[in-house]
């Protein structure tokens, strides 16, 4: 078993997002994990990211306050526990609509040829 307590995590830059700060909870440099990483991303009032595919599947999980997930197709706002499926190549942009601070769990394969 390998824990990670947050208060040791380390900040990372997520690409095109603003109004964010973004934890590495497991994978890549925090831990062993092999398949996949595990992120953690606080959005401030109005923060958020641009709308654009990735090639990698994601799921969000939303922990604290309330974000809006945007796709080509379809527009959703997710609250505690709520989650969602990004498939791989599905465009998508993320809101925080509101005046809190919103937070969530992001898992993710590794981009190939890039695990820990």
């Amino acid at each position: 078993m390998q824990v990670n307590r947050f208060s040791n995590v380390n900040a990372y830059d997520a690409p095109n997002h603003f109004g964010c700060a973004s934890f590495r909870l497991q994978g890549f440099d925090a831990s062993d994990a092999e398949n996949f990483w595990v992120g953690m991303s606080h959005f401030l009032p109005g923060g958020g990211c641009e709308h654009e595919p990735t090639p990698l599947e994601k799921v969000y999980v939303v922990i604290a306050g309330e974000l809006t997930v945007i796709t080509d197709t379809d527009e959703v706002t997710l609250g505690v526990n709520d989650s969602c499926h990004i498939p791989a190549n599905e465009a998508r942009s993320v809101a925080n609509r509101t005046n809190d601070v919103a937070s969530m769990i992001v898992v993710m394969p590794y981009p190939p040829g890039a695990n820990s």
